[in-house]
């Protein structure tokens, strides 16, 4: 599968968007379905927003379309993208979005700048990922085609007055900051540019974060697959609207919290059985991430699932 530029592509998110969980894109229906549709696909290049393994972007490869393979899931293509990165700030969550990136080969180390407010912790980042650095954030809003904002949120207003001079309407601005609304960045910024607001959580230090997304108006849809795209090398990712951004800010980026706090509870009490404290942990870690893959791979209701744990009866 050769490498594509992103020129006037076929887009059919509608295709991808079917309800699986009535048919399933693997159906023998489905595939049929899609089989029929490939004439439409003649002579044009396709990206495809949203599928993973055995979805309509294998389909359509395996028969030697010109594909632009956009998939966020295991199956995805992994290809690097011709966009250079830049990020502003790399605490925890910005590093664990520059690794996960990296590790995932959609973009070159020499191909992203990051910089933040101290050489040491820049050099340190330099020797761990190989990329470009430096202390002045204009420089990388200089240098960036898609320029990740990953400061603490009482910063953002700091820093975009900083850079705002440097942004052209041909950037893509993605902020991971709570709270900070599309108008709000309208105001700070004096115009509308291109912004794409993340809520992103900490499981995206071991590659399985959860990330809601919502976009500005001057956002295409060609952008926000490209920012997905490389938010898959260390999470899955969401498109919701705005006013749902607070809800997934709950949901998924502080819940992680609550889920610590849920499995130190368990250990302590095995801890307090007489279990050592490392095996506790072990134990009741590996309960609540069982217990979450088989509500996102049976497709059951949670309510079932704990039916099936407990006994008629007591």
């Amino acid at each position: 599968m050769k490498e594509n530029k992103y020129d006037d592509p076929l887009f059919f998110e509608k295709y991808s968007q079917m309800d699986r969980s009535k048919k399933g894109l693997d159906g023998a229906g489905e595939w049929k379905t899609l089989e029929n549709m490939l004439p439409d696909f003649q002579g044009k290049k396709v990206l495809d927003l949203g599928c993973g393994t055995g979805s309509i972007t294998e389909l359509l490869a395996k028969a030697g379309y010109d594909m632009i393979g956009v998939d966020y899931s295991e199956g995805m293509l992994g290809q690097a993208m011709e966009k250079k990165i830049g990020f502003i700030g790399c605490g925890n969550m910005g590093t664990a979005m520059i690794q996960g990136i990296l590790e995932s080969g959609k973009c070159p180390p020499q191909e992203m700048m990051i910089s933040c407010r101290t050489k040491k912790t820049l050099e340190e980042k330099k020797a761990q990922f190989g990329v470009q650095i430096s202390t002045d954030n204009r420089d990388v809003a200089a240098f960036a085609d898609i320029l990740f904002v990953a400061v603490k949120p009482q910063f953002y207003a700091e820093v975009l007055e900083e850079i705002k001079d440097l942004l052209t309407e041909e950037q893509i601005l993605v902020s991971i900051a709570p709270g900070k609304t599309l108008v709000w960045f309208d105001e700070v910024l004096g115009r509308n540019l291109k912004v794409i607001r993340t809520m992103p959580n900490t499981p995206s230090m071991v590659k399985e974060g959860m990330m809601g997304m919502c976009a500005g108006a001057r956002v295409t849809d060609e952008d926000m697959a490209l920012v997905r795209d490389l938010c898959s090398g260390f999470s899955q990712t969401e498109v919701i609207p705005e006013h749902l951004m607070d809800v997934v800010t709950a949901v998924s980026g502080s819940s992680p919290a609550y889920v610590f706090m849920f499995i130190e509870a368990m250990a302590d009490a095995a801890v307090a059985g007489g279990m050592p404290r490392q095996q506790a942990y072990k134990f009741a870690a590996q309960a609540v991430l069982g217990s979450a893959k088989m509500v996102l791979e049976t497709g059951k209701h949670p309510g079932e699932l704990k039916d099936m744990v407990c006994s008629p009866a007591g």
